[in-house]
């Protein structure tokens, strides 16, 4: 039985293991995953509420919280599990409170203890040696507030410590009270020095403060947690996007009455009314009636598709016009929609964070500059007898040795690289998103709406001898200006922008939809047809060259669409889903650095393979699934690879999250991007490269500041130690806390240089099928399956051919249902269909009825009979 834990408490990948640890250790337990990301838990176990209830007590006991969700089944949440998102923008909104307080004290006690060093205007009352007790009583009034705030740390870091599982908490913790300690104890000195009027003493106890260490280091950390807890909450919303997509009420027809109903009364057989404008609610069959259904938040397919009778709709779709009644099939949780959202949350849920290298020093850190201290304490106490001496060597160990400089190596690093991603139109949502980029040498592209527009618009105007481009927007303009189609739309877009106001006037009568061929009527009193050539022949147009021009165009899959006034071609208009300006680019781009190009598409392979030659991908992969998608990026991660997927899609969903690096183009779906680790808000595709170098940018700079780190702790703990005292070089408490303020101070610096960074500049590529590699084009499972079986029914068997003619066929995609439907029949090996000459040619091995194959495409919408 699997179940979801709320944890509490966790703060870096130290964390997130002992939890994991902490629960698989329990008898019964199967699995435990655990997601810092999302502070939860997936659990396999074996159901019994002992087991629960004894993972949440070992949990509690390593230092954390859990609270047990009721799950309602697989991928399910019961109505009392916090919403999607809920405890991230909590902890973020707790980190601002702590961050505006802690800078409210910091800055004041930084300008009290430090101003006098910058030479900065005294606060009178506190200058001068006669108020230096006023002074240090007023540092500590100003720190005890910020450690008050901040207490989490101390908290949580000493009670890791006692379960000997010390984190960044327990490093934060013991630097900022090894600095608090030292200064009380310096401010007892100082008030005994007054005591014995030894003004002297007293000065050198000043010395001894470093309450504004105390205090700063922790509102640093502070600034970067509350980045890294807002970049979080954005990473949880993606499943909620998706829940949001499903209709919240039907229209079902009960007793022969039409009630609208909550989405959850919906029961499997019902009749349910889809209107113009609505949603569909459920997966299911048509019955009646006709629909232009928009598939792209399932399929990714920018064309909608015309649905009837016996047609299947699927949930979350949207009927653009028309009105459907439909049998349900399948409702609630076992819809084509639910199943993407368990394929999201399943893929969150699996996907490890990233360890940060300084959690892991930090294991080990810890415990041994704790061991050096002590060491240090016992060896001077035995060689100079004096216990302030052995003290002072210890504390300068932990002072100087403060974990502050490796605390911040990768926050600030991570900071100021994210704010340099939104300047140049990339936004990360995660620290985990950044550091991974870096070695990604796999990119996985969707094509529609990544790498092309993701909206049809004509590319092509051809014209006939004596015809102006005016003459035929005018009339191409006027007559689909009455249909509904996307191919019209297009056309229609095209005339408002070359020619607005082309047919403006223009009189429109007797127009009529031509099954299967286009579009007619009149225009200014002339008989207008529009369509494709078989309406034209139908009509005796005489198309001349337009025919062969059309046929090149069909070749780079644009859908050619001819015009005819009073029997007479005037000429045709290309319409295509256009390629990116700068996708070519961005495919260069990444080849430069070292990553392969995979196109992932559920278009028709026509289609992508022209999209592939255009841009030059290594590989294309075409009429692929969701699912089938999530399958390919987890094939690749399987190889070796670290992959980043690309997408704007719900279909890609489940694949963004699987990927080890989701990128979301702006311009797609919220669920998209929230599924996504990086969002490109610029929608251009070239910016993928643009991640990837600002990511190694950074990650060269987080290494910068873990080396500076290590380096001045290696060298500054066995000096703090007294290894130097025999060649009289030793150091104390007030020198190590500057060193440590230093290394702070180097490391921040360090990290604003990526303030400078720059993209690299951008270059045109012109990809032309020369100069593109060659394209591997991957057949999908099912093809390959299909593949081999017909080859397997061939062997040994006559091939026959059947002819017939198919009616209501308009573009390419009806072409591909045709196919489909055609080798789907028992016996069909292969099927050709030609739109032009409405005709479809099946392949057989064996005799196969013609009944079944006329069966099948009237199935799949369109008249068929034998030739």
């Amino acid at each position: 039985m699997r179940e979801t834990f709320d944890i509490q408490g966790m703060t870096c990948a130290a964390c997130s293991v002992r939890v994991q640890r902490a629960a698989s250790d329990v008898p019964g337990v199967t699995e435990a995953n655990v997601n810092l990301l999302k502070n939860s838990m997936e659990l396999d176990f074996d159901g019994a509420d002992a087991t629960a209830a004894a993972v949440v007590a070992a949990i509690e006991d390593a230092g954390y919280g859990a609270l047990r969700r009721n799950a309602a089944g697989r991928g399910g949440a019961s109505a009392s599990a916090p919403a999607p998102g809920e405890l991230a923008r909590k902890a973020a909104d707790e980190r601002l409170r702590q961050l505006v307080v802690s800078l409210a004290f910091s800055v004041p006690l930084f300008y009290v203890a430090m101003g006098p060093m910058f030479g900065w205007p005294e606060v009178p009352g506190l200058d001068g040696m006669d108020n230096m007790m006023a002074s240090a009583l007023t540092q500590l009034l100003l720190c005890v507030p910020i450690l008050l705030v901040n207490r989490h740390y101390f908290v949580t870091g000493f009670k890791t410590l006692w379960h000997r599982a010390p984190n960044m908490d327990s490093l934060i913790a013991l630097g900022s009270a090894a600095s608090f300690a030292y200064s009380v104890v310096s401010l007892y000195r100082m008030a005994w020095a007054f005591g014995a009027m030894d003004m002297a003493a007293a000065h050198e106890a000043m010395h001894g403060l470093y309450l504004d260490s105390a205090g700063m280091i922790l509102a640093l950390i502070d600034l970067g947690k509350y980045f890294e807890a807002r970049a979080k909450g954005k990473t949880t919303d993606a499943i909620a996007a998706l829940m949001d997509l499903a209709p919240k009420t039907a229209t079902v027809v009960r007793d022969d009455v039409e009630v609208s109903v909550p989405i959850e009364d919906v029961r499997a057989g019902e009749r349910v009314i889809v209107r113009a404008g609505e949603s569909v609610p459920v997966d299911g069959v048509v019955l009646e009636g006709t629909a232009s259904i928009d598939e792209s938040a399932i399929t990714g397919e920018a064309v909608p598709v015309e649905k009837g009778a016996g047609d299947r709709v699927t949930a979350a779709t949207v009927s653009g016009r028309g009105w459907i009644a439909v049998e349900a099939t399948a409702v609630g949780e076992d819809t084509t929609l639910a199943g993407i959202i368990r394929l999201v949350d399943e893929a969150t849920s699996s996907k490890a964070p990233i360890e940060r290298m300084a959690d892991k020093i930090a294991g080990v850190f810890v415990p041994v500059v704790m061991a050096i201290a002590a060491v240090a304490f016992v060896a001077w106490m035995a060689i100079s007898g004096d216990f302030a001496t052995a003290l002072n060597h210890a504390i300068s160990i932990l002072v100087i040795s403060c974990p502050c400089a490796l605390g911040l190596a990768t926050p600030t690093a991570i900071m100021v690289g994210t704010g340099r991603g939104a300047a140049n139109g990339v936004l990360i949502k995660s620290a985990e998103a950044l550091e991974t980029a870096c070695s990604v040498d796999y990119v996985v592209l969707d094509k529609t709406g990544t790498v092309t527009a993701g909206k049809p618009r004509v590319t092509d105007v051809e014209l006939a001898a004596g015809v102006t481009e005016a003459d035929l927007v005018r009339v191409a303009c006027a007559l689909e200006r009455k249909s509904e189609h996307p191919l019209a739309e297009a056309v229609c877009a095209y005339a408002d922008e070359t020619h607005p106001g082309a047919d403006a006037g223009a009189r429109v009568e007797g127009f009529e939809q031509v099954a299967g061929g286009g579009l007619a009527g009149a225009v200014d009193g002339r008989r207008v047809l529009a369509g494709n050539l078989r309406l034209m022949e139908k009509s005796g147009v005489d198309l001349g060259g337009l025919a062969q021009r059309a046929d090149a165009l069909a070749a780079e899959a644009k859908t050619p669409l001819f015009f005819a006034a009073d029997g007479r071609a005037i000429g045709l208009v290309a319409v295509a889903d256009p390629v990116k300006p700068t996708s070519a680019e961005a495919i260069s781009r990444l080849r430069v650095l070292g990553a392969k190009t995979l196109l992932l598409t559920g278009d028709a392979r026509l289609t992508a393979e022209a999209v592939a030659r255009k841009v030059g991908v290594d590989e294309v992969m075409a009429g692929v699934l969701p699912s089938q998608k999530e399958l390919r990026v987890r094939e690749l991660q399987r190889a070796g690879h670290r992959v980043a997927m690309v997408g704007d899609g719900i279909n890609d969903a489940p694949a963004l999250a699987r990927a080890d690096v989701g990128i979301a183009i702006g311009a797609g779906t919220d669920v998209a991007i929230g599924s996504a680790d990086v969002v490109l808000i610029r929608s251009d595709p070239a910016d993928v490269a643009l991640a990837m170098e600002l990511s190694r940018a950074t990650m060269r700079n987080i290494r910068q500041n873990l080396f500076w780190a290590l380096f001045y702790n290696s060298i500054c703990i066995p000096v703090a130690a007294g290894v130097l005292v025999p060649w009289g070089i030793t150091l104390n408490p007030m020198i190590g806390a500057a060193a440590m303020g230093f290394s702070s101070v180097f490391v921040v610096g360090n990290a604003l240089r990526l303030r400078t960074w720059k993209p690299s500049e951008r270059r045109q590529h012109e990809a032309t099928p020369a100069a593109a590699p060659a394209v591997t084009v991957t057949e999908t499972e099912a093809e390959a399956e299909a593949g081999a079986e017909a080859a397997k029914a061939t062997e040994g068997r006559t091939t026959m051919e059947k002819k017939l003619n198919v009616e209501g066929m308009m573009c390419q995609h009806c072409v591909a249902h045709v196919k489909g439907a055609l080798e789907g029949v028992d016996g069909v090996t292969e099927a050709v269909v030609d739109l032009e000459t409405g005709t479809a040619v099946a392949k057989c091995a064996g005799d196969v009825a013609d009944e079944a194959l006329v069966a099948a495409v009237k199935q799949a919408g369109y008249e068929a009979s034998i030739a």
